[in-house]
């Protein structure tokens, strides 16, 4: 089991465009390949690795479903609200190996977490939030690491739950 490298922060903001534009043109990032979420993104690139990502504050139910951890509660807003100068990170990003450990270790201590495949990706993300601060923390495996483990995710690109867990 094992963190390998910090993967990438999710920006939630009233204007995606700008930002991207402004992380491009003033910092050298370059737009590239996404997945399908099922909502608009962009991922800015430092060479071959995706470490920004930029999206619509409150978008769509379904992108607030998708993003939801399993601890969040009804009442509480824990998306950017899409004002001007609200942009936030959503949340940060490990890229991991070792997923069967991760989920047992997370298990044992009570962590809830949430199982996710974006199509057409080769990620297998594990959702959850720190309950310190409310920090949202993804945890990216290689989709064949789970594929092996025999682990099929709760949600897709489609926000449509596949199997029960956590």
């Amino acid at each position: 089991m094992g963190l390998k490298f910090m993967e990438h922060i999710l920006i939630l903001t009233h204007d995606p465009d700008g930002t991207r534009d402004w992380f491009c043109e003033n910092l050298g990032f370059r737009s590239g390949y996404h997945p399908e979420f099922g909502f608009p993104v962009h991922w800015l690139y430092i060479g071959e690795q995706d470490v920004v990502h930029i999206g619509k504050a409150r978008h769509s139910a379904h992108q607030d479903t998708y993003l939801r951890t399993p601890g969040d509660q009804e009442g509480i807003d824990y998306a950017a609200a899409g004002a001007p100068g609200s942009g936030r990170i959503d949340h940060v990003c490990f890229n991991c190996e070792g997923i069967e450990d991760f989920i047992a270790r997370l298990q044992s201590r009570g962590v809830e977490f949430s199982q996710r495949k974006a199509h057409n990706s080769n990620l297998f993300q594990l959702f959850m939030r720190e309950p310190i601060n409310g920090i949202k923390v993804e945890l990216n495996f290689a989709a064949a690491e789970a594929v092996r483990a025999g682990l099929m995710p709760e949600w897709t690109d489609t926000g449509t739950p596949t199997v029960a867990g956590g």
